[in-house]
């Protein structure tokens, strides 16, 4: 399992400057039969039939439903291999008629815009989390963790922050793998006189330090101070 799922960075206003996301599970597909009634739910979320409850098997949750039978789904809709119509997939799999069927599920894949979503919200819930801390001079967020992933932000003094995102088994010190983050920012793209502070981060030597930083956390993770 990888030991680390997304890593973000985030400027003082909110804004997504950089993101990385581990590619190791774009080649994962879960095939399965099922008999009427289904056993796992799919619901419609952002135009995808997506898993949100019954994980089994292999199918893991938000994984979607990438083909019917064999037939890739476009959104919710495929054409339909006996009659040549475009078909709804949930009018599919409630009608027992059509089972046993089979169904393939991949991962789901953020897209870019999905990313400055979650990262302007994730920067207005750290200035909440602030606001109402019965402690003063409290922090925002530090660690939030799910049944199913954790997530641990760093923010610099400056106001910039670095998130990780990594398996809720995760035993590794993701605190310390944030601080090296850092650590390569003010390195190679603070200290570029081409770079202007809280823009998009396009450094070739910042991309190869992490890339060699996460390769060494993937393996060992351990990581030195």
């Amino acid at each position: 399992m990888s030991s680390v799922y997304h890593l973000f960075i985030i400027n003082r206003a909110g804004s997504l400057i950089f993101e990385w996301e581990n590619k190791q599970d774009e080649n994962i597909k879960v095939e399965k039969t099922f008999d009427y009634p289904l056993d796992v739910h799919i619901e419609h979320i952002d135009n995808k039939p997506t898993v949100i409850f019954g994980a089994r098997d292999g199918i893991k949750l938000r994984y979607v439903v990438n083909a019917v039978n064999g037939i890739p789904l476009k959104g919710c809709r495929f054409v339909h291999e006996t009659t040549g119509e475009e078909t709804d997939f949930f009018a599919f799999i409630n009608d027992a008629s059509n089972f046993p069927l089979s169904l393939s599920f991949v991962p789901s894949i953020l897209s870019a815009n999905e990313k400055i979503i979650i990262a302007s919200t994730f920067h207005s819930l750290y200035a909440i989390a602030a606001q109402v801390s019965p402690a003063a001079k409290s922090s925002g967020i530090k660690l939030l963790e799910t049944t199913q992933f954790k997530l641990h932000c760093f923010q610099s003094v400056t106001g910039i922050k670095f998130i990780v995102v990594a398996p809720v088994t995760s035993t590794s010190n993701l605190d310390a793998l944030l601080r090296k983050v850092y650590e390569l920012y003010a390195d190679f793209a603070l200290k570029n006189p081409f770079y202007s502070m809280d823009m998009p981060i396009r450094c070739d030597k910042f991309d190869d330090g992490l890339k060699a930083l996460l390769e060494k956390h993937e393996k060992t993770n351990v990581i030195t101070l």
